[in-house]
């Protein structure tokens, strides 16, 4: 192979026939490749590169990182266990198992296998649901956004709903509750103040205009101190004497209670429609622990009239989600086994001395990959639910700590910042969070600490903010 060549490019045509170069085409066909060689030639023109050897390692390279999945595991080390960017629950191996079975060939997604004929997709979770929430029918969508939206717009379009104010509540990425009842063509009817809502504003908002009553649990803030409003028991009442449907917005919908396992108390799901509640929603990748989905359950009669609209074909999961919530519900089934099984439940309930066993089997392997450059030790935090599940409480956990030996204060931002960068860079990136003047790496999430100790000791901390900065 020749080192030195003429400082003009060499033509594609000729490029091509070079072994390193076929050898590319065999592996990757000649699109990309032809795509990625005429880029390094320009690189070739522009002086970057002046021979064969470079250019096709640069024409590799290229490819390489096209091809390269921008969708990929994490270490989630943020303190947070349902997390909204990092893909919120983990699934169980029931879930992957049940994902596999149906993914590469056909299957009786809509097809009655009993009678021959064509079915319903919601047969494969329906069953389910009801058993699990004492509903009379459910139906499921994307995620729970979208079951509100299909609701509203089945049972109140072109109608007024009323809502207490304290409850217009916004979800996670600028997602208003107003907002997605103009989308499903109902009204606003607001009642009551942000803080106190009585049963005689309902009664007074309540006309022939009125298509439904709505209620929406405020899981991601909490308003204390001087307030008022009406539960779900007494908002029947009213909806009842009215001749009108009751709707709850659960959020993160929890089947069972999660006081029994040591956890804070959110709406149980079964509790809630035994309020006399008509139809409630719910996420199935929040506090249930399976995939993104929003789960519509209740009244029979309403549920058909929620299928029927034009909008459940365009909101409704595919087979890859149904199978994987499907095999998650069956979870439910014993209760005692379930805090092991779902992995989102497994990770809440972990206690603190867990958790710090996870943080002294990790501890050497963060030494060594932070070198001289940093102080590595170990201290308690607090994690979080995650998900706009109960803000308020926390839950004992123990994290690793990094802090910067810098004493200019610019300076060791910027090197917490770089530590954070580059514990992203590694093969499986770790996401921490920087908090008092530290980079926090929550080991709550870690089940595997050996495969995360494994990167550590492969790889090592090289820092450009390493000197003071002059006076």
């Amino acid at each position: 192979m020749n080192n030195i060549f003429d400082t003009r490019p060499p033509a594609v045509d000729k490029a091509l026939a070079w072994p390193g170069i076929r050898a590319l085409i065999a592996c990757h066909g000649r699109t990309l490749v032809v795509d990625a060689l005429r880029a390094a030639l320009q690189q070739w023109r522009d002086g970057t590169l002046q021979d064969e050897q470079t250019l096709v390692a640069e024409v590799q390279t290229s490819i390489e990182q096209l091809l390269a999945p921008t969708f990929k595991p994490v270490f989630n080390m943020t303190g947070t266990v349902i997390h909204t960017n990092l893909g919120r629950a983990p699934l169980p191996p029931e879930a992957f198992d049940a994902i596999a079975a149906v993914a590469s060939g056909a299957s009786n997604l809509e097809y009655d296998l009993d009678r021959g004929q064509r079915g319903d997709r919601d047969a494969h979770v329906e069953n389910w649901i009801c058993r699990l929430t004492g509903a009379e029918a459910a139906t499921v969508v994307n995620n729970n956004a979208a079951a509100v939206l299909l609701v509203l717009n089945a049972l109140a379009l072109r109608r007024e709903v009323i809502v207490s104010r304290g409850e217009l509540i916004e979800i996670g990425g600028s997602f208003r509750l107003p907002d997605i009842m103009a989308r499903a063509g109902c009204k606003l009817r607001e009642v009551g103040s942000t803080n106190r809502t009585h049963a005689h504003d309902y009664a007074d908002a309540i006309s022939a205009r009125t298509a439904l009553l709505l209620k929406a649990h405020t899981s991601n803030y909490i308003v204390q101190g001087f307030t008022s409003s009406l539960s779900e028991a007494e908002l029947a009442d009213i909806a009842r004497q009215n001749d009108l449907p009751l709707v709850v917005d659960l959020g993160s919908g929890s089947l069972i209670d999660m006081q029994r396992l040591g956890l804070p108390a959110e709406p149980v799901v079964r509790e809630v429609l035994a309020q006399g509640v008509d139809v409630v929603t719910f996420s199935g990748d929040k506090l249930l622990g399976g995939p993104q989905a929003g789960i519509i359950a209740g009244r029979a009669d309403l549920i058909a009239r929620i299928r029927k609209s034009p909008l459940k074909r365009a909101l409704r999961c595919d087979k890859l989600t149904l199978a994987a919530l499907s095999a998650v519900l069956r979870l439910y089934a014993n209760p005692d086994t379930l805090a092991q099984r779902v992995p989102t439940l497994r990770l809440l309930s972990r206690t603190r001395p867990d958790i710090q066993k996870t943080v002294a089997a990790l501890l050497p392997a963060l030494t060594t990959w932070g070198g001289d450059a940093v102080v590595v030790d170990s201290c308690d935090v607090l994690s979080q639910i995650g998900s706009g599940s109960q803000p308020l409480d926390r839950l004992p956990s123990a994290a690793l700590r990094l802090r910067s030996q810098l004493t200019n204060k610019r300076a060791r931002s910027r090197q917490l910042r770089e530590l954070a960068e580059q514990l992203r860079q590694l093969p499986v990136p770790v996401i921490g969070r920087i908090a008092d003047d530290s980079l926090l790496m929550d080991c709550r999430c870690v089940e595997d600490p050996q495969a995360l100790a494994a990167q550590w000791l492969n790889h090592r901390f090289t820092s450009r903010f390493d000197q003071e900065p002059a006076p």
